[in-house]
């Protein structure tokens, strides 16, 4: 009979951790939380100091009976939930959903580790604590406060302006950096400017070099508009062009720090084309817990939600035994100061990193899923590249004298790799340009073109999901958990719209932060939310006190809230319309929403009641039929392409096809990454789209 009993969130991490601890353990997860407040009231009693009113979450009543016989049978057991304050909540839930703070003649512990190997388990067995009050009343403040703002708001919402929308302290605020941003763009007047490129030849050279112009003696000079241009063109013509001063530098680029929740969005997105929600999917399978050849069940990824650039010692220490043995002591960098953390819970956090170094990617590869491993790739290398050196260039610049003007140009090589010998920064490019080293001071160059070009300044960039994680996290708004949900919820909501990773504030979006902002400035505003992070921060710290927090922000909110629905008018928000003719009445048919996304409806409901699903077009006509492509979705959610006329054309593909025909067997060609292969697998035809686009 097992005298200990440990109790995780997931039941994936059962099965890895079972097998670290002998037959005296029981193992057994709580599938998350297993109270909540209820989602039919506010869930707080404002009469008597705001006290929550927990409930156990619907479908958990088995696991918890499950979980009380277990108990049962146990001397000690040990809370094990995930290492943040969500963690610590859940922990604390299920202390009260088990009543073991009743039961006399059991220990009850909590313990934590930020990576599930067997000396992380077996290590904070041997060190376990009571629960942390501090962490559990931050997360009950914020999970309180999330409640006021979404059962207070979303309502009046579902009222003025249609059903279904929502109203968050966070999610609010996100859509409101969309919107100022959309602002800023619609607001930007370019303005003109002008380059101008100089091709020039030194003796014996063949191919000519490029110098762009700098400006004059007293530093850089602006070229406005096509008069100043003429201008500077009038005063070139017949001078000499003298090489004036050529520099040897060095230039050293630091490796980068360890991924945090939010970097590692940032970067999945940038080099792996994957969403914030995706991202923290496949994380969460990493930490949990895959199926390796050779090793069993592991952990492949520390704790995937922190906002720490911290490593452990340990793992500091075997990465560079690691890179010293792979690449040469060379490589390895010097050694960093260890920061004191504070004994809070937070503090323990460390970076994403690999929980095993030498676990490459390419000895799991073949137990991962395509997607799985890029992203432990992306990991393992970040990681393995901050404990290495800098790449150093080294670097030439010029500066050519032409008149009363100066031209300029500049290369660099790489002379070290350091770092980038495993990891190589999506913007880093080499521009190495050997004949520049041929150049000397007073070399006389031959002219033989000057090239001008017109261009305008551009306006603000719309956000991404990666660059908007990255401004919430640097206007100290939300917190590692958050980012993905946040994004997930107002692309859900339909208030933002993302087309080529570029997120679009919809009409629908403009209406909705439009009455946050007249009716709720505090809500929506940055640094009020901002500071309501850091007094939840502070909570969980134990230097404020929960309720004082709730206290101080539930009164005024109810006051707007009442303000909002006597003065605030409603908006009606028309459906869009489509070319799909509705073949029972003839009409438009309109887009409309539904748990699964989009469908197409008739406006002239209820007299008729015709519905459609509704298929992203994709302008490609069919290889088999000749109508429309369009996007369609497997059960699963797969996305795949197909016929417009099924059932009566077959035709499908994983991969988009396009108009281009095989030279070789004159089959349609589909598109896959920077490639376009021929759909007939037998044939294996390929094409780079970019030397395609070269030879166009």
């Amino acid at each position: 009979m097992a005298k200990h009993l440990v109790i995780v969130e997931s039941p994936a991490k059962v099965k890895t951790i079972k097998k670290f601890l002998g037959t005296n353990y029981e193992v057994d997860a709580s599938g998350g939380h297993v109270r909540d407040l209820p989602k039919s009231q506010l869930g707080f009693d404002v009469e008597h100091d705001y006290e929550p009113k927990y409930i156990t979450i619907r479908g958990k009543g088995d696991v918890l009976a499950k979980l009380r016989k277990e108990a049962k049978k146990a001397d000690i057991i040990y809370l094990a939930t995930d290492p943040d304050r969500e963690g610590e909540a859940i922990s604390w839930h299920l202390m009260k959903a088990l009543k073991l703070d009743e039961a006399e003649s059991k220990k009850v512990y909590r313990i934590s580790f930020n990576e599930i190997t067997k000396t992380a388990v077996k290590l904070s067995l041997k060190s376990p604590r009571s629960i942390d009050m501090d962490l559990v009343d931050a997360q009950q403040t914020r999970r309180i406060l999330d409640r006021m703002v979404g059962y207070s708001i979303s309502p009046l919402l579902w009222a003025k302006v249609k059903r279904g929308l929502s109203a968050g302290r966070v999610q609010s605020v996100a859509l409101r950096m969309i919107c100022d941003r959309e602002e800023e763009i619609n607001a930007f007047i370019p303005e003109e400017y002008w380059n101008l490129e100089a091709e020039l030849l030194a003796e014996g050279m063949k191919k000519p070099l490029t110098a762009k112009f700098h400006g004059d003696q007293k530093g850089k000079l602006a070229i406005h508009n096509k008069k100043e241009l003429d201008q500077i063109l009038d005063k070139l013509k017949g001078v000499k062009y003298m090489v004036q001063e050529v520099k040897h530098g060095e230039r050293t680029k630091k490796a980068p720090i360890p991924f945090t929740t939010s970097t590692m969005q940032q970067e999945a997105s940038k080099a792996l084309n994957f969403s914030t929600q995706k991202t923290m999917r496949l994380a969460q399978q990493l930490y949990e817990g895959v199926d390796v050849k050779g090793h069993g069940t592991i952990a492949l990824i520390t704790y995937l939600r922190t906002d720490s650039t911290r490593v452990a010692q340990e793992a500091d220490t075997t990465a560079r035994e690691y890179i010293e043995n792979q690449y040469g002591k060379s490589y390895v960098s010097e050694a960093e100061a260890v920061k004191k953390n504070s004994g809070k819970i937070q503090d323990a956090h460390e970076a994403i990193r690999p929980t095993d170094i030498s676990l490459t990617p390419a000895q799991v590869k073949d137990s991962l899923s395509r997607d799985l491993f890029r992203l432990y790739q992306l990991i393992w290398k970040r990681f393995t590249a901050s404990r290495m050196k800098p790449a150093i260039y080294d670097t030439i610049s010029v500066k050519i004298k032409a008149g009363e003007y100066e031209f300029s140009l500049s290369t660099s090589k790489l002379a070290f790799d350091g770092f980038m010998s495993v990891y190589v920064p999506e913007e880093e490019k080499e521009e190495s340009n050997g004949v520049l080293e041929r150049l000397e001071s007073g070399m006389e160059l031959s002219l033989v073109t000057l090239n001008s070009s017109q261009h305008f300044t551009q306006p603000p960039a719309h956000y991404t999901e990666a660059s908007l994680v990255k401004a919430l996290e640097e206007q100290g708004i939300g917190r590692p958990s958050t980012y993905a949900p946040t994004i997930t919820t107002i692309l859900a909501r339909r208030y933002v719209a993302k087309e080529n990773k570029n997120l679009y504030v919809t009409e629908l979006g403009e209406v909705v932060n439009h009455i946050m902002k007249v009716n709720f400035p505090s809500i929506v505003d940055l640094k009020f939310t901002a500071n309501m992070e850091y007094l939840l921060d502070s909570i969980g710290e134990g230097e404020v006190e929960w309720k004082t927090v709730v206290r101080n922000f539930y009164p005024d909110l109810n006051e707007a809230v009442k303000k909002a629905e006597k003065e605030l008018e409603s908006v009606t928000i028309a459906d869009e319309v489509t070319d799909e003719i509705c073949e029972v009445c003839g009409r438009n048919m309109v887009i409309k929403y539904g748990p699964h996304g989009k469908f197409l409806a008739c406006p002239g409901f209820p007299d008729c009641k015709n519905t459609k699903p509704y298929f992203e077009k994709t302008g490609i006509p069919c290889p088999k039929c000749g109508k429309e492509v369009v996007i369609k979705k497997t059960k699963k959610g797969r996305k795949y392409f197909g016929c417009e006329a099924n059932p009566d054309c077959d035709f499908m593909s994983w991969q988009k096809p396009t108009t281009e025909k095989c030279p070789d067997c004159g089959s349609y060609m589909v598109e896959k990454g920077n490639k376009l292969l021929c759909s007939n697998e037998q044939c294996g035809y390929s094409m780079n789209l970019k030397t395609k686009e070269t030879n166009s």
